[in-house]
């Protein structure tokens, strides 16, 4: 299949200069990441959290924005999310004066949809993320409104691609990078990127054990569709896999592993502890799975992506309190 060439995602970045902000990329400090995740790790962190609106969707979106003709921009833009991406699609298309309609489920986190409602789009609540996407297809048809997919197509994967691109070469050679995975737009821009630049670097997708349509796709070899979506990780909880993003990450991702919420509320207090961020359980994901089903696998440089932080105060604490509960006691290190 076509994929994403080096080329192509830096120039894509160049598209994207004083768009989006340059995330910074932090080691996590040496002594607590030996507690946490054990031995001989460096582990580099990109806070990709700290991006416009909170997470990386941000990048994609302003590409398929800037792609846009006036006659497009017009007829405005219609995206199905559960947050992350209506915030960044509300944000793109007041960039370039585009009216956005976002539709998002009822169980949606109330700050992002205030979120995309301050960022001027008009908001549609529906029952689930399945009827989500046939509310969106149809207002799509209806209006004539491009839509902006959550994560399947190559501009996605272009937009993601800078991301790992750029996470690489702040880091310098890295021998393992952990990227969360909801729908595998992430993850499979990412993988793309970096397994061009080093192809000895493995690369190992994580999915919410309440969300893990990557996981049964890949054990089908083709995209798979879950019923219904259990997970406090709402921005991972895709309904289907799609072709696109399907092969990508088939073709550059090594291996996938799956974390509870429990894990993902524990790794919220460690990055809260030791790096002072506040991020949204997808944030938390790939730290999770470093210390639980990668635990002890791993050695050398490892990069972990904190994808994403739109989160009310009280959802926080209340993950937060549930990190801290008995018997979540921190790792230790046994080498």
């Amino acid at each position: 299949m076509n994929y994403p060439t080096l080329e192509q995602i830096d120039q894509a970045a160049r598209s994207l200069t004083g768009k989006i902000l340059l995330t910074p990329t932090w080691i996590w400090p040496a002594e607590s990441a030996a507690l946490r995740f054990g031995a001989n790790l460096e582990v580099f962190v990109k806070l990709e959290c700290l991006q416009h609106t909170g997470s990386f969707k941000a990048r994609a979106a302003l590409l398929a924005v800037l792609s846009m003709s006036a006659e497009q921009r017009a007829a405005g833009v219609i995206t199905v999310s559960a947050g992350n991406h209506a915030a960044a699609t509300a944000f793109a298309a007041r960039a370039v004066a585009a009216h956005a309609k976002v539709v998002m489920p009822r169980s949606a986190n109330p700050f992002r949809v205030d979120l995309c409602q301050r960022l001027g789009a008009e908001v549609l609540l529906v029952d689930d993320v399945h009827q989500a996407f046939d509310t969106a297809s149809r207002i799509q048809q209806d209006e004539g409104r491009l839509f902006i997919h959550p994560f399947e197509g190559q501009r996605v994967a272009v937009g993601t691609g800078t991301l790992g691109a750029e996470f690489y070469r702040q880091a310098g050679e890295l021998d393992a990078v952990v990227i969360p995975i909801g729908g595998g737009g992430l993850c499979a821009g990412m993988a793309c990127a970096i397994k061009q630049i080093n192809p000895d670097c493995q690369v190992i997708g994580v999915e919410p054990t309440g969300a893990d349509t990557m996981h049964r796709s890949f054990a089908a070899g083709s995209p798979q569709a879950i019923d219904r979506v259990t997970t406090i990780a709402d921005s991972l909880g895709a309904p289907h896999a799609a072709d696109y993003s399907f092969s990508l990450c088939r073709q550059f991702v090594d291996e996938l592993v799956l974390i509870d919420d429990q894990a993902m509320c524990q790794a919220m207090n460690w990055l809260l502890s030791d790096l002072k961020l506040a991020v949204e359980p997808a944030g938390a994901a790939a730290a999770a799975a470093l210390a639980g089903p990668l635990a002890g696998r791993l050695e050398g440089r490892v990069g972990l992506i904190a994808c994403g932080a739109n989160i009310d105060s009280q959802s926080f604490v209340n993950y937060i309190q549930q990190g801290m509960a008995p018997g979540n006691q921190d790792r230790k290190n046994e080498t």
